[in-house]
């Protein structure tokens, strides 16, 4: 059986990995183990994140949205318990939009909505 030799695939693996960890801090960039390892981390730091920046993303809009709700005299969840039952279907998203962007219109929609509530 003839002798392989591996050290062209050794290599090309070797500088693809230390290419990846570019950037990094001390031997990270440098040594291979390293650098594979913290590779290893960053992957999964970055599949763990793009999880959480959903969540961070919609929490924003929830302060954004009670922020607006606190200034007109009204809590969050009853604003979004009326908003729900008078049949608005507004995102928190596109809440969250107007409250930052264009409180009068934001006010005028909370306004709406609890004459609506309180009249049914």
């Amino acid at each position: 059986m003839p002798r392989v030799k591996r050290g062209t695939m050794t290599h090309k693996r070797h500088k693809k990995v230390l290419e990846t960890a570019k950037g990094n801090w001390g031997g990270k960039r440098n040594l291979f183990k390293t650098a594979h390892e913290q590779m290893l981390k960053s992957g999964n730091y970055a599949y763990r994140d793009r999880r959480n920046k959903k969540r961070d993303i919609r929490r924003l809009w929830i302060v954004r949205i009670s922020a607006a709700c606190c200034a007109e005299g009204i809590q969050y969840c009853r604003f979004i318990e009326h908003l729900h039952k008078s049949g608005i279907e507004l995102d928190r998203k596109v809440l969250a939009e107007m409250a930052y962007k264009d409180p009068e219109s934001f006010s005028k929609l909370l306004s709406q909505v609890m004459s609506e509530a309180i009249a049914a």
